[in-house]
């Protein structure tokens, strides 16, 4: 707090979205792929005509490539990291973790085909953890997606100006000396063919171009845009796939070119092979099968530099175990859950095994409780999560303890003491403090999806008995959330359809900018009771929820 160098102000933006034009100013994405992973302070300015893109897409993040597109795809995210760096990604603005991967000796971790999810809006971050230490602050990073956009309807354009300047890396603030900016354009040549064109400056003068084309006749998919300087860089998607059972995907960013090939022999059993031209070519197998109460998933393949690099995941009843490994490092973990579920939850025995062999032979030895409550908050994370137990490495050993909850209403509280670490005979203690508190009608829980707000806004709704008949709701007249489900109707879909936030003194729903019918069903009032009104009509704007009190 008193040095005041390490300050930065990591994000500040104005974002307005309509059907067919968008504003962006502050920091936000170029619409480009740049080298450059600073930073972009600026304006960017983005027309549509003949289509609108999704409402619903990418609600959490801001990204003026979004806006250019007429179709939600899966998308890759990518980035650098040293070897040995665990990564995690993570959804929304909670800290479970939907995936993770051991970055290996190339210096790259990638998430392949992430798909929207609704209940998280598309917004996703990066934890990286230096030589998998879950005690040391994790580097945050956005998620960088590199997936090149989708197509336009046939005779549709859009239209982006964009211009600003990157922040400097010591300061974090933006510097007129590091101009950036570009123009492009995008139409629709037919149901199948769509092309981009355009001129970026990024450190130098460079001309861009788009291809999407998707043939009727052929099972194919191409996606390629192009920035042509005193270098070419290509970020491609092409996707060939003439069977059910065979597919090839040849995809590029600004790390590598890659080509997939997988090849589907039963529904159990596939072959698969990758070429990479900043690594070594690969090939391996998969098997999975499922029965009650049983599962198995086998990933493994070795390329031609001999390196193994293994996934299993073994499921029998209450016993889980899973094994993954490469040329840097390898985690074995076992799992016993004592709840009746067979789930993630309640309590559990942990016996956990990882070695890393980059810089010096690393053994780590952990056994262990863990117990994590039925109970969820809004963002996805256990009510109660807790952990205890005893670790021993090439070195020393020591205990291990953490525990976490949001308990408390709007505030959430985790901490993790590690005795000693894969790599380190040192204990160390991290803490975590984050507020969700909701300030609109008052100081109330909020949730941790407040940057949604950016692209979408909602309902606050607070329905009352006014029992002096005086039209307004006085101090001792509580508000109504019983029966939520046959009190109100929303577009003639019931409210739980909409997946309602129900607090103790108001009804939250999550919406894209719209205006919506919102009914009030008289079956779901006590008797001789009735609303003052039957229907309204309703106008969610992006921002912050709209307001609705009724008799």
């Amino acid at each position: 707090m008193q040095d005041f160098s390490t300050w930065r102000l990591a994000e500040a933006q104005f974002l307005r979205q309509t059907d067919f034009t968008d504003y962006f100013v502050g920091s936000q994405p170029t619409f480009w792929q740049s080298q450059e992973t600073r930073n972009y302070w600026g304006l960017t300015l983005v027309q549509r005509q003949g289509f609108s893109p999704p409402q619903s897409l990418s609600a959490g993040s801001s990204d003026p490539r979004q806006r250019l597109q007429a179709a939600v795809v899966g998308r890759t995210i990518a980035g650098k990291a040293e070897p040995g760096t665990l990564v995690r990604l993570v959804r929304g603005f909670g800290s479970r973790a939907i995936a993770e991967v051991l970055v290996d000796s190339s210096g790259i971790y990638r998430f392949e085909n992430i798909k929207y999810d609704r209940a998280y809006d598309g917004n996703y971050r990066i934890f990286l953890y230096p030589q998998g230490r879950l005690t040391a602050p994790p580097e945050i990073r956005e998620a960088s997606f590199s997936t090149v956009p989708g197509q336009i309807p046939a005779g549709a354009s859009a239209f982006v100006v964009s211009g600003g300047w990157q922040s400097d890396t010591d300061t974090q603030i933006p510097s007129m000396r590091e101009f950036r900016g570009g123009v492009a354009g995008r139409w629709g040549l037919s149901p199948t063919l769509t092309v981009g064109l355009g001129g970026v400056y990024d450190d130098s003068l460079q001309a861009l171009a788009e291809v999407f084309w998707r043939p009727d006749n052929l099972p194919l998919q191409v996606a390629v845009s192009a920035l042509a300087g005193s270098e070419l860089e290509a970020i491609a998607d092409i996707q060939f796939t003439p069977s059910p059972n065979f597919s090839a995907l040849l995809s590029s960013d600004r790390y590598s070119s890659r080509l997939n090939l997988n090849w589907q022999l039963s529904r159990s059993f596939s072959l698969y092979a990758s070429a990479n031209s900043r690594d070594a070519t690969s090939g391996g197998v998969q098997f999975s099968f499922s029965r009650k109460n049983f599962f198995t998933f086998v990933r493994a393949g070795l390329d031609t530099k001999n390196r193994l690099r293994w996934y299993l995941l073994q499921g029998l009843g209450r016993l889980e175990l899973n094994l993954q490994g490469n040329e840097v490092g390898t985690n074995s973990a076992l799992t016993y859950n004592l709840s009746q579920d067979n789930g993630n939850t309640g309590h559990s025995f942990l016996l956990n095994y990882e070695t890393r062999s980059q810089y010096r032979s690393d053994r780590l030895v952990t056994l262990g409780w863990q117990y994590r409550s039925p109970q969820r908050t809004s963002d996805g994370n256990y009510l109660w999560e807790a952990q205890l137990g005893y670790g021993m490495n090439s070195g020393g050993s020591g205990l291990f303890a953490s525990l976490g909850t949001t308990v408390l209403p709007g505030v959430m509280l985790r901490g993790r003491y590690q005795g000693v670490s894969l790599t380190s005979e040192e204990s160390s203690f991290s803490i975590e403090l984050v507020s969700s508190l909701g300030l609109q009608a008052g100081i109330s829980p909020g949730d941790r999806h407040t940057s949604e707000f950016r692209t979408q806004g909602g309902l606050l709704i607070q329905p009352f008995f006014d029992r002096n008949n005086n039209h307004k709701r006085d101090p001792s007249e509580e508000i109504y959330t019983e029966n939520c489900d046959l009190l109100l109707v929303l577009n003639n879909q019931p409210l739980t359809a909409w997946r309602p936030k129900i607090q103790h003194n108001r009804i939250l729903l999550r919406l894209p900018p719209n205006t919506y019918r919102l009914d009030f069903d008289p079956a779901g009032f006590p008797p001789d009771w009735q609303a003052q009104l039957d229907a309204l009509a309703v106008v969610v704007s992006a921002g912050s929820y709209t307001p609705i009190r009724f008799i």
